[in-house]
């Protein structure tokens, strides 16, 4: 089922638990411009139900999952308006960051720049034997904006992340594998049912307790140990309040299949 048709750039399909988002303008690449940051921020929005338990974000075509931004979109910008342009991209990445059901990237072909930038905010990345990834912002004159000098760091360290950053290199699917960039790579015509596999074992798992491990592992990051222990008891404590954990340790001690209604 389609969802809001009326979208030139996006298009959000359902199906039970599970929600596609695809970057539909093959024609350059899925490049991104206000309005597709716009559109992605609002299909976002409009999946953030208890119906939907996990998200895949993907890019129209065999040749990009997103091709970075559209050069015709900023190349005439001032100062004031690529800060404009970052914040609005940086509150997309936030926004999936911090969505509160896992968003797995199915990237099919290049992943550069601001493409590199959504896959990087996304929980899970699976890449396609194709797929390229890169920061070639520096051959342009400018440096990532969208996140990129920030959680490319935190997910491959500090070393691999400042070579892609600074020599704008793309690397192929094995390579992003290597270093940690990807959790998975498979044959182009395997991607999006093997992203499919992971949702539905998501989806199988009692809903809010992926939400408090979302939100444990977003947060503890930016803590100390001790403080990330605390909240991670915390939030394990919380679990207990919920009809999930009642209904998941009675369907192990009954030896039955839960039925977690996100409660």
């Amino acid at each position: 089922m389609a969802l809001n048709d009326n979208r030139d750039y996006v298009q959000v399909d359902t199906a039970g638990p599970l929600a596609t988002i695809t970057i539909n303008r093959p024609k350059v690449l899925n490049a991104l411009n206000p309005a597709v940051l716009d559109q992605l921020a609002g299909a976002f929005d409009q999946l953030d139900t208890k119906q939907v338990r996990v998200v895949i974000l993907t890019g129209a075509g065999d040749r990009a999952f997103v091709a970075g931004a559209d050069i015709q979109a900023f190349a005439s910008l001032d100062e004031a308006g690529a800060l404009d342009f970052a914040r609005k991209g940086q509150a997309l990445t936030i926004k999936i960051e911090q969505f509160t059901r896992p968003v797995i990237a199915a990237v099919n072909g290049f992943a550069l720049g601001g493409g590199c930038e959504l896959a990087l905010a996304c929980h899970l990345r699976v890449a396609s034997e194709q797929a390229k990834f890169g920061q070639p912002e520096v051959s342009l004159g400018v440096m990532a904006g969208f996140g990129g000098s920030q959680r490319l760091p935190r997910l491959i360290g500090k070393g691999m992340a400042l070579e892609m950053l600074t020599t704008g290199r793309m690397i192929d699917a094995a390579e992003a594998l290597r270093i940690g960039l990807v959790n998975r790579v498979v044959p182009p015509d395997k991607l999006l049912p093997v992203c499919r596999e992971i949702a539905a074992l998501i989806a199988a798992q009692a809903p809010k307790a992926v939400e408090l491990t979302i939100k444990a592992v977003n947060e503890g990051l930016d803590l100390e140990l001790s403080s990330a222990l605390e909240l991670e008891a915390r939030l394990f404590a919380a679990t207990f309040n919920t009809a999930d954990m009642r209904e998941g340790t009675q369907a192990f001690i009954e030896k039955r299949k839960p039925d977690f209604k996100g409660q």
